[in-house]
């Protein structure tokens, strides 16, 4: 809740910063990038499903209690992108954010701070996911890396 009133102040009082770092005027170049955004929000997207859509976003949960049932939380599946990195969500997010043929300084601004917020906040989920799936995720852990899915890490010996 504290982190949705943040981001209700932030957007409040956000203010614009117009001036370009970049801008990438070749059209090719430019359509690859429009793409290149376009794809991290498919993946951001469709992550969602991928894990369970319903429970990320609390809607399992409320369905479940107003039929009168126990909330079970989903077992720990590693399924398509999560076999390439262990957090495709904020991989896409991350990849929407910088893959701009346009970049003001607003943006710029905007980019770096949620890059930096995704990658604390992914040091608490982790430490949440360990605690709630133990070895099973400690061993996934090793396998699979965070978020840059390049270089992939040594298989253990």
């Amino acid at each position: 809740m504290l982190s949705s009133l943040v981001l209700i102040v932030l957007f409040w009082q956000w203010r614009s910063l117009p001036a370009m770092v970049w801008s990438i005027d070749t059209p090719w170049a430019a359509w690859l990038l429009y793409g290149l955004c376009a794809f991290g929000w498919l993946v951001v997207f469709t992550s969602t499903y991928v894990i369970d859509h319903f429970d990320l976003f609390g809607l399992r949960q409320v369905w479940l209690r107003a039929r009168g049932r126990t909330y079970t939380p989903p077992e720990f599946k590693e399924r398509l992108y999560y076999r390439i990195v262990r957090h495709p969500l904020m991989l896409g997010f991350i990849i929407a954010f910088w893959a701009t043929p346009g970049m003001t300084l607003g943006h710029l601004l905007f980019a770096i701070a949620m890059t930096v917020y995704i990658l604390l906040a992914l040091q608490l989920e982790e430490r949440d996911l360990l605690d709630a799936h133990g070895d099973a995720y400690g061993h996934y852990k090793r396998r699979v890396p965070m978020v840059c899915p390049f270089p992939r890490p040594r298989p253990p010996e």
